[in-house]
């Protein structure tokens, strides 16, 4: 292995091996930076398309020197230190802009209440990767200044990587009862690499999916917005509901599971809505907005002659994704933003074929600055095998995206407001600020969405005669 053709951040962080071997003491790189440069740099050629983009550029370091002495050998070297972690054994610090995080081999254990590690240091690099989350993680290199790096793999993770599993390098049920969150890893990183989780990963997950609930809800929330933007997320996503994790944070989404649909073609609900996050851009707002954008149908669920029906379910729907969201500690614009998207996922089959100025403007209107999600959120929608269909919407779709680009020529239709404000209403109408003048813009704005610019003479004509008929 050689690091001659990687970036100057590991080269720095090679540079450091050289104060470590000052004092005798030995540093390790770890963590997903060794991954993924086996994954990138020939050493796992049956792997190397997968994985997606690289994690953080931060770079994360094990050593067997005590966090005290971390702190003295590094003092002089790094551009700055952070001691707030010295107490779990992290001495954090940069170095021309990168960061650094170097932490004294652990052999932590866990309570039964609580994800926080009680602290034990230990000598041993081999004890500090079996705590680790998966094998494919529990590598390391040892850094020398004088020779080239030396893989450290004591649990084969680089033959899991080849092999395409996902392993606990202790038992799974230790892995995930010591720390719950790695359940949400799991899913990520058979997404993200495309692995297979042994059965025993699946065993654990289905046994400790309860354990979950000691988890911090904005942890649960970060974690699981890492899945939701991996390129292909449909994996993890199985295999969250296939185990039951996925109940003990999103319920909701399990339900859909019962509910057959009878516009798609997909055998329920839960694969259609699996499918069309798969279709969407792997961006976190409107991937979440794809898992939820059928969240409403169990609730409206109807059977009648015509079939199966979910009326309002966009309605309901949205009202469902606002408290599911807030209950994962979602900030409140982006719980506005996806529920909104949920509420017009619909909105595009309103009006059908028929795309009247007036719809144009409407539809442009209540999308605001959402409405490239929307449109890519509607077609997404469509997972049908139905090759006819599929064509229809992509040709409904082009001609109301041509309508948009044609109107916006003609008027301003991103910020479509009355021709008259608040101020121009009181003065002609001779009406204080209230209920009226709400009104009299109302109607102002309707005149607007119907025919476009009316343009200062012709809005006040118009509102003169509305007021006059309905004053009498």
């Amino acid at each position: 292995m050689t690091f001659s053709d990687i970036s100057p951040d590991f080269q720095k962080a090679r540079s450091l091996a050289e104060l470590f071997e000052r004092r005798g003491r030995r540093i390790y790189l770890v963590g997903g930076a060794v991954r993924d440069y086996v994954l990138r740099h020939g050493k796992v050629s049956a792997a190397s398309s997968r994985g997606g983009p690289q994690d953080s550029l931060d770079l994360d370091l094990t050593t067997d020197a005590l966090p005290d002495e971390v702190e003295e050998i590094v003092s002089g070297w790094a551009d700055s230190l952070w001691l707030a972690g010295k107490r779990f054994g992290t001495v954090a610090l940069t170095k021309g802009g990168t960061k650094f995080e170097i932490t004294t081999h652990r052999a932590e254990a866990y309570s039964d209440e609580s994800r926080k590690p009680v602290v034990r240091f230990s000598d041993s690099i081999e004890e500090d990767l079996s705590r680790r989350d998966f094998t494919i993680n529990s590598m390391a290199f040892e850094l020398s200044s004088t020779n080239e790096p030396v893989l450290i793999d004591p649990f084969s993770g680089l033959s899991d990587l080849v092999a395409g599993v996902l392993r606990t390098p202790l038992s799974a049920e230790v892995s995930f009862f010591d720390d719950p969150l790695r359940m949400l890893r799991a899913a990520r990183f058979v997404s993200r690499f495309q692995l297979v989780p042994t059965e025993e990963v699946v065993a654990a997950m289905v046994s400790l999916k309860n354990r979950l609930q000691i988890v911090s809800k904005e942890r649960v929330r970060d974690e699981f917005d890492k899945l939701m933007v991996c390129e292909s997320p449909q994996a993890g996503l199985w295999l969250l509901v296939d185990t039951g994790v996925m109940d003990e944070f999103i319920p909701e989404i399990s339900a859909l599971k019962l509910e057959q649909d009878p516009i798609h073609r997909h055998k329920d609900v839960l694969a259609h809505t699996i499918a069309v996050v798969e279709k969407a851009s792997p961006e976190k707002i409107l991937r979440v907005a794809a898992l939820f954008h059928d969240i409403g149908k169990p609730a409206t669920r109807q059977i009648g002659k015509d079939g199966v029906s979910f009326h309002f379910h966009d309605v309901v729907g949205a009202k469902l994704t606002k408290a599911r969201l807030r209950m994962l500690k979602y900030p409140e614009k982006e719980i506005e933003v996806i529920s909104k998207l949920v509420y017009l996922h619909l909105r595009f089959h309103t009006y059908g074929a028929g795309w009247t100025d007036k719809a144009v403007r409407r539809y442009v209107s209540d999308a605001g600055d959402l409405l490239d999600r929307l449109n890519e959120l509607t077609v997404c929608d469509c997972t049908t095998r139905n090759e006819n269909k599929a064509r229809q919407l992509k040709r409904q779709m082009e001609v109301l995206i041509d309508r948009i680009a044609k109107l916006r020529e003609q008027e301003e239709l991103d910020s479509i407001r009355p021709d008259l404000d608040g101020l121009a209403v009181m003065e002609l109408l001779e009406i204080p600020p209230g209920q009226q003048v709400g009104r009299a813009l109302e109607y102002l704005m309707d005149l607007r969405m119907e025919e476009g610019p009316l343009g200062k003479e012709e809005a006040t004509r118009r509102l003169l005669a509305w007021w006059k008929e309905n004053q009498s």
